[in-house]
């Protein structure tokens, strides 16, 4: 065999592995979420509008862009969906975004505890490499079998971990590897 047609043999198994990849079953997803050692990062429930307002405050709601009446309902639908599927609980982590805590609370998986990490970095460049090395740090320091994590965060957040974009609601299942990047197994829409 010539060595174009090796590379281009390699190549398409390679297309083949990470189109198999990014198109896993969800519920082989849910699985390996429950076998621990796993993150799933979701992007906060639907909230209309874009970015925040200029007087944003953390802690403040009413200086935010928060969650509407269909963002509480699919919020809870996540939760319900996760625990048909046999995941009970998690350790629960979210952005400091009210959006973004209550989206984790409404998903009723375990106590939220902020991790400011997770913020967004949309309207504040300055802080997307800090906030990236941190998450980084934090995701080191986890067992790669321990119990499954919940990140509730923002899209900016996913696509700079997962190179994966991701609309309100949706999350992206990764492996842990005690390295602080962790491999991405696969998104989740949660068939709504």
């Amino acid at each position: 065999m010539m060595p174009k047609q090796k590379l281009l043999i390699s190549g398409l198994v390679l297309l083949l592995l990470s189109v198999t990849t990014t198109a896993a079953e969800p519920n082989r997803l849910v699985e390996q979420i429950g076998a621990g050692g796993h993150v799933l990062m979701i992007r906060h429930a639907n909230a209309p509008g874009n970015g925040d307002p200029d007087h944003f405050r953390i802690g403040d709601c009413a200086t935010q862009r928060n969650l509407d009446d269909r963002g509480r309902a699919q919020a809870r639908r996540i939760g319900q969906w996760l625990r048909s599927r046999g995941i009970e609980e998690a350790r629960v982590y979210a952005s400091q975004w009210c959006r973004c805590l209550e989206t984790a609370a409404l998903i009723d998986l375990g106590p939220v505890a902020e991790l400011p990490a997770l913020n967004s970095f949309y309207d504040r460049p300055q802080d997307r490499q800090p906030n990236l090395a941190a998450l980084r740090s934090f995701l080191a320091r986890q067992p790669t079998d321990g119990p499954p994590i919940l990140l509730v965060t923002h899209f900016v957040t996913i696509s700079a971990v997962t190179g994966k974009g991701v609309a309100s609601g949706e999350g992206v299942v990764m492996r842990l590897t005690g390295t602080g990047d962790a491999a991405v197994l696969g998104q989740l829409d949660f068939e709504f």
